[in-house]
């Protein structure tokens, strides 16, 4: 049997895990220092009020055992894995995943294992486990489920857009200076994720109307099948995804929409009021 598994930054909502039995490996976020528990489920509105607040929060890689306590058990019992993790270009934990992997797998000869980079993040990496599930749900053997989940990563779109520079300034991806004047005139980037997972900046839009606009522009101009599934991901900005939800809508969207609150590994650092977009396109 094909057991799948992603990390908690894929942003899949636990009713989705449950269906589809996706093994999920624990990535720890502290907020003033305290661990954030979220094995009974993850209070997003609680969490981006504290950020919003001024409570500073951070994230940490799961260790080699916990990596190998999560897969030990499949691989015991006689199954094969397939790991689609965090983009690379973010985060090192998909290469921590394949370090433990060829360790397990010199321990078990007779199991398939795969890690699978998703360069992405959020609903960017969960769309491609959700689909990895069904495709092995269907029927289809490991090597075809592994190859269609990476064509499926290769066309990934992940836009998305801030409501304050200081978490893009506090990561590295912008200039002090840049945060601060552009806070002060109420510029709003919209940024990509580009082919090899990093993030880019792509635009600069004067207000947050426009800049949501932007999201739905770039889902005209570069989706490749309007009926496919689309993703959307907030930091405790349900009104403004509502609003972009009706505009994919108006610009031919008929797919299922998976709207989620943003979890907190990837949400801590782009911050709350962020709006991001999850399509599939032209390859990357």
């Amino acid at each position: 049997m094909l057991q799948i598994f992603t990390d908690l930054a894929a942003n899949l909502p636990q009713e989705l895990v449950d269906r589809y039995h996706i093994g999920i490996v624990p990535i720890h976020c502290t907020v003033d220092g305290k661990l954030l528990d979220v094995s009974q489920g993850f209070d997003g509105p609680a969490f981006y009020a504290a950020m919003r607040a001024g409570a500073k929060t951070s994230t940490s890689m799961p260790s080699p055992a916990v990596f190998e306590d999560v897969f030990t058990p499949a691989l015991e019992q006689g199954d094969d894995i397939l790991y689609i993790g965090m983009s690379s270009g973010i985060s090192g934990t998909v290469g921590l995943a394949q370090t433990v992997l060829q360790g397990l797998a010199d321990q078990y000869p007779g199991r398939k294992i795969s890690v699978i980079d998703s360069r992405a993040a959020s609903l960017g990496e969960g769309l491609p486990v959700l689909h990895a599930a069904h495709l092995r749900d269907q029927g289809l053997d490991y090597d075809a489920v592994a190859a269609s989940v990476q064509e499926r990563c290769d066309h990934m779109y992940q836009i998305f857009t801030v409501e304050d520079l200081e978490y893009l300034r506090r990561g590295g991806r912008l200039h002090t200076a840049v945060a601060v004047v552009g806070n002060m005139l109420n510029v709003k980037p919209v940024l990509f994720g580009d082919a090899e997972g990093h993030i880019v900046l792509r635009h600069m839009n004067v207000g947050r109307r426009r800049s949501l606009d932007t999201l739905a522009a770039k889902y005209r101009e570069f989706c490749a099948d309007r009926s496919g599934p689309v993703g959307l991901a907030h930091c405790d900005s349900p009104a403004d995804t509502d609003l972009v939800i009706q505009k994919l809508r108006d610009a031919g969207c008929t797919g299922q929409i998976l709207s989620v609150c943003y979890e907190p590994v990837t949400g801590s650092h782009v911050g709350p009021g962020t709006v991001a977009l999850f399509f599939y396109g032209p390859a990357r």
